[in-house]
């Protein structure tokens, strides 16, 4: 894409051309998309955000300055601060709050489509056999639904070891599920 390209859809852009709209989708929508994707990891969510994101782009085009950086950058910044404020509300705090704990326990980096919801039923009992403190964590986090911010505030401990905890808790799980369901 050449300097004048851009400049040129710029101003098409500022005077309302419906048409420089398309292009600019047609030019610089799969980019986007990329870049959110990086930051929210979720298809359907983004998705969603690159709508959002054009339709800012739309009511913010008149104060792009050509002076201060190319299009793309600026387009790039528009999509990457969408996608920082989506994982910074309430709803993607949510929804990650309300995800199975299997998710979090053997979903990453293996293929376990063949683990069904019924190969779980005994994950209580396997978190039970985690040391006191982690289970502690873990309890709090899935079957209680705190954030590890929350239990750190609420409980009185330091971050880095509701984390660490946690880690170690969830890497154990794995361990478990691995020697249980022969995923190895």
């Amino acid at each position: 894409m050449h300097l004048q390209d851009d400049i040129d859809l710029i101003n098409q852009l500022k005077a309302g051309d419906e048409k420089a709209y398309e292009v600019l989708y047609d030019r610089y929508s799969a980019m986007l998309y990329g870049v959110m994707c990086r930051i929210v990891n979720d298809h359907q969510e983004v998705e969603h955000l690159l709508q959002d994101c054009f339709v800012k782009i739309w009511q913010n085009i008149g104060q792009f300055d050509a002076s201060k950086g190319r299009l793309a950058t600026w387009l790039i910044n528009i999509a990457r601060n969408l996608a920082i404020d989506f994982t910074r509300s309430k709803y993607f705090s949510q929804k990650l709050k309300n995800q199975p704990i299997e998710n979090f326990v053997y979903g990453l980096g293996k293929d376990n489509s063949s683990i069904t919801a019924d190969d779980t039923i005994g994950l209580v009992q396997l978190v039970e056999k985690l040391p006191a403190t982690s289970r502690q964590i873990i309890e709090w986090m899935y079957f209680e639904g705190y954030t590890q911010q929350e239990i750190a505030d609420n409980f009185n401990i330091p971050l880095g070891t509701v984390k660490s905890r946690a880690r170690l808790a969830l890497n154990t799980l794995r361990t478990f599920f691995s020697h249980h369901f022969n995923l190895s």
